[in-house]
């Protein structure tokens, strides 16, 4: 989650910086260079199924390892059930593979290199036309335990320090199949991004007394300026600081440091805040390219309790160039303020 410790009187001038405290990274708000806000809808592209779709073609489940039928978890050895909704199996062209050894070298002081040991998963839903944004909150409720139970599985195995998982929708968004699908993928090392924020949100404890994110979501429930949803226990919003036009933030209102700790209740309340705010970013944006994942503390043995989790949707309503790449700051063309208003009232 992103915001700051700022004033709320805006200015007049139609580019601003903003100050992204949990990463300690700058963005460029251009609000003069900017569509208003439903201008950025695009015509929805349905995908046609494809007949050589790997997803929707039953040997490709030969290695399953976890099979879900209407939220009832199946025995994966029985092969694929005629009612499966959700399955999980290795990916094929895996990034990050089992081993027994890290085989860390050092190269004269300089250069440091190990096998990129870890797990990577693909976790497929059935229907091809059925993107997450389409889905009903007891669709995306069965999709958010498959998530937590993977994450419970895989974070006691051998050289697992963290776990990242992610869904990439789209061709500019990095899909390279169309079927819907989510990855999860360990790591040895904690994710970089991540890595930052825990030593920014332990500093700010050891200073304030308080959790950084905490503190940010208390002002921004009391301004309302940036809420996109609210439910009882989780909390949608554009944050101050917003990479990309639309980005959406989905955070527990109370201080938790572990997604996979949820329980049934929590994950109830969170399948109802996520499909809320697909559902915006799909009929608002008309069903842009995005990527969404999950930030959440390591599992590499250490307290984070600090820390607070939380999932960004990232919708593509631009591409990065010259500056973004070079000078390492984005440049947003929407005030997330703005977008927030627009996306609340879908």
């Amino acid at each position: 989650m992103q915001a700051a410790e700022e004033s709320e009187e805006d200015g007049e001038f139609p580019s601003e910086l903003r100050y992204d405290i949990a990463s300690k990274s700058w963005v460029v708000i251009a609000s003069g260079r900017s569509k208003r806000p439903e201008m950025f809808k695009e015509k929805e592209e349905v995908d046609p199924v494809d007949e050589n779709c790997p997803f929707c073609k039953e040997e490709c489940y030969k290695h399953l390892v976890e099979v879900s039928a209407s939220n009832k978890i199946e025995d994966p050895t029985s092969g694929l059930p005629d009612n499966w909704t959700i399955a999980v199996i290795p990916n094929k062209f895996p990034a990050f593979m089992p081993s027994e050894e890290l085989n860390e070298k050092n190269e004269n002081g300089l250069y440091r290199r190990m096998n990129a040991v870890g797990y990577h998963e693909v976790i497929i839903t059935r229907d091809h036309q059925k993107s997450p944004g389409k889905m009903d909150a007891e669709e995306i409720k069965e999709l958010l335990g498959v998530y937590k139970r993977r994450y419970l599985e895989l974070r006691e195995k051998k050289f697992v320090n963290y776990i990242s998982i992610f869904h990439n929708h789209g061709k500019r968004a990095g899909a390279s199949i169309s079927h819907p699908h989510s990855q999860l993928v360990t790591t040895p090392l904690v994710d970089v991004d991540v890595g930052f924020a825990l030593d920014t949100a332990k500093k700010y404890i050891k200073r304030k007394g308080k959790c950084l994110y905490c503190a940010m979501q208390e002002w921004e429930m009391e301004k309302k300026k940036r809420v996109v949803y609210e439910n009882d226990l989780f909390l949608v919003l554009c944050p101050f600081a917003s990479k990309v036009a639309f980005q959406i933030i989905v955070t527990p209102k109370e201080h938790s440091s572990r997604f996979e700790k949820i329980n049934e209740d929590q994950l109830d309340e969170l399948a109802q805040a996520f499909s809320a705010a697909l559902k915006k970013i799909y009929k608002g944006v008309g069903n842009p390219p995005y990527n969404f994942y999950l930030h959440t503390a390591p599992c590499d043995g250490e307290n984070h309790d600090y820390y607070h989790w939380h999932f960004t949707i990232l919708p593509k309503t631009a591409t990065f160039a010259g500056f973004e790449l070079g000078a390492g700051m984005e440049i947003s063309t929407v005030r997330p303020e703005e977008a927030a208003e627009y996306l609340r009232n879908i």
